[in-house]
């Protein structure tokens, strides 16, 4: 079910890894019973409401509902991605992830070396170009933030790259793949001449791309490397690696549109700071800096384009807004950028403005409220014909509420079913003031299966199941599969179950289930299981029984109904003899 990766590789990995040492690592775990408990360093908090269970080698804060395997915590705490966290984990286990028949084909390593040879070299070149060292100090660049950013030189020769680095037909390749080199009628030739060079680094430190910034007026200003099977462009944020090494988690992140704008920021003390590959802000960016922060700060200039650019990443970051993040817009006046602001009014005006940023509640009402007429009936019910659409993408919780009760004070209008419930049925307060899900027979032997598979064994047949369907049980269609699932792997943990279960559509509500609260000893807990299950055995008797009612009742009301026809028919004979 993992997709990617082979299952059993995920079982393995998860078997080897402890999840209480892994985090510990990283957050200063304190034992709490059989569990260890933290404050969460995915959200402030000063009581501890983090924990980490060895049992089921599975965390969840009971603050902002954090939860997942060892697996997600490192893409959580560290930003990864999925491959990229189970390839952290396997170095970290002595294994070596194995290739999976089904998977993309996976980049050569070699592409790596290739790129950081490239970045070694631009960097030694810089130190012997003057004109280029001239520009990084006319920009006010030290030289200790050209260092830590990696920022070279690409000489203005042709062929410096290829020369030093294609010394062979599979080097020069490599190059090619990489997207440092362009193709002309005479063969191939350096893409990037006359430039200052900023590599680009995935969340792991590698190199994966550069951009170029030129020295003259030949050519684009900007010149970025070629999408690759290393890089691409709407999955990538320059400087989120030097400022996570920096700061690990970060309180907030501040995004703008140019390389040099990061690092004339971090000159001044801005660590925090990231750029889009000029490109658009994609969902998948807006995920990855949520990994990283709780508020999210996009810096745009304040014309048309920028407010238009404003515009796309409010509608990438909506759906990414759980509870616990906020996404923030600062418009920057005309003819300025992060550059010349921080320069012209210093440091401290630079961080003001970044605190006075307009919330996204802000800038989402004003959006359409700058050209809708609200004092007419008309303008109100086309404020709510455009502004509804968004707020049904935010996930539901408070924040969309209160989105929703301003739209709905806007409008003047109580606004009906179109904001339902998600499909967990019924509702009832939980910790902390939020919903969990009823408390069903079926939701309670997943839940106690979830958090235990080794129940499966004191299952005695459910063969009376096989063959139902969800318009027989709710929900018996997953069950059903579950017990299959964990038939065959009783010993596994909670991690591993939730990890091989990646991808599959039932993963959220069994994620879900994970972290319900079962309270009592080991032998309480089976006992409340088999109850559930023979719960579920009883309510498709009831369905059968149901049915065989349905059967007699209808062929008692056919009897009557042959009987009436019959007299009906001796009445007819009688009148027309």
């Amino acid at each position: 079910m993992s997709g990617r990766i082979p299952d059993a590789f995920i079982e393995e990995l998860l078997a080897r890894s402890d999840i209480v040492e892994m985090i510990e690592r990283r957050v200063p775990l304190k034992r709490a019973g059989s569990e260890f408990q933290a404050c969460c360093p995915f959200h402030d908090e000063k009581t501890p409401s983090f924990t980490v269970s060895p049992k089921k080698q599975f965390y969840h804060c009971f603050g902002c509902g954090a939860h997942g395997s060892a697996i997600g915590f490192l893409m959580q705490y560290e930003g990864l991605e999925f491959l990229d966290a189970i390839e952290e984990m396997a170095r970290s286990a002595g294994l070596e992830v194995p290739s999976s028949g089904s998977q993309q084909p996976r980049p050569d390593t070699g592409l790596y070396d290739i790129l950081a040879a490239c970045a070694r070299f631009y960097s030694e070149e810089l130190k012997s170009h003057p004109a280029a060292i001239e520009y990084l100090r006319g920009r006010g660049l030290s030289g200790e933030i050209t260092r830590d950013f990696g920022i070279g030189y690409a000489p203005a020769g042709w062929d410096g790259v290829i020369k030093k680095l294609g010394t062979d037909a599979t080097r020069l390749e490599q190059l090619k793949q990489a997207g440092m080199l362009s193709e002309g009628k005479s063969g191939s030739y350096d893409k990037f001449r006359d430039r200052i060079m900023f590599p680009i680094h995935d969340r792991r430190g590698r190199v994966i791309a550069f951009g170029g910034r030129a020295l003259t007026d030949d050519g684009p200003k900007y010149l970025n490397s070629p999408e690759t099977s290393l890089y691409h462009k709407s999955r990538e944020l320059y400087g989120l690696y030097l400022a996570r090494q920096r700061a690990g988690r970060l309180d907030s992140i501040l995004v703008v549109e140019g390389y040099m704008d990061v690092v004339a920021l971090a000159q001044f003390g801005f660590r925090n700071v990231v750029a889009t590959s000029g490109t658009a802000t994609t969902a998948i960016q807006v995920e990855i800096l949520f990994r990283a922060a709780d508020t999210v700060v996009f810096c745009f200039d304040g014309d048309k384009a920028g407010r238009k650019a404003a515009w796309r990443a409010l509608q990438a970051a909506m759906p990414k807004l759980r509870e616990g993040l906020q996404a923030k817009f600062m418009f920057l006046p005309d003819g300025e950028d992060p550059d010349s602001m921080v320069r012209k009014h210093g440091a401290d005006e630079f961080a003001q403005q970044v605190d006075n940023a307009r919330p996204l509640s802000e800038f989402f009402f004003q959006h359409f409220t700058n050209d809708i007429d609200l004092g007419s009936i008309d303008g109100r019910a086309r404020l709510v014909e455009q502004a509804q659409p968004f707020i049904e993408t935010i996930p539901e919780g408070v924040f969309r509420d209160m989105m929703t009760a301003r739209l709905e004070a806007l409008a003047q209008h109580r606004l009906q079913s179109q904001f339902q419930a998600g499909p967990t049925g019924t509702v009832a307060p939980g910790l902390g003031g939020k919903p969990v899900q009823k408390r069903t027979p079926m939701r309670t032997a997943m839940a106690h299966l979830v958090q235990n598979p080794a129940l499966v064994e004191q299952l005695e047949g459910l063969d009376e199941l096989d063959g139902l369907t969800n318009d027989d049980i709710q929900g018996i269609e997953i069950f059903t599969e579950l017990v299959d699932f964990c038939a065959q792997r009783p010993n596994i943990t909670t991690a591993q179950l939730i990890e091989l279960w990646h991808g599959h559509p039932a993963l959220p509500h069994l994620q879900k289930l994970a972290i319900w609260h079962l309270p009592g000893e080991d032998e309480l807990q089976a006992r409340e299981f088999i109850d559930a299950v023979n719960r579920i055995r009883l309510g498709w008797v009831e369905v059968l029984l149901s049915r065989v009612t349905n059967i007699i009742e209808q062929r008692q009301e056919y009897r009557a109904l042959q009987q009436r026809q019959q007299d009906l028919k001796k009445r007819l004979d009688s009148h027309q003899s």
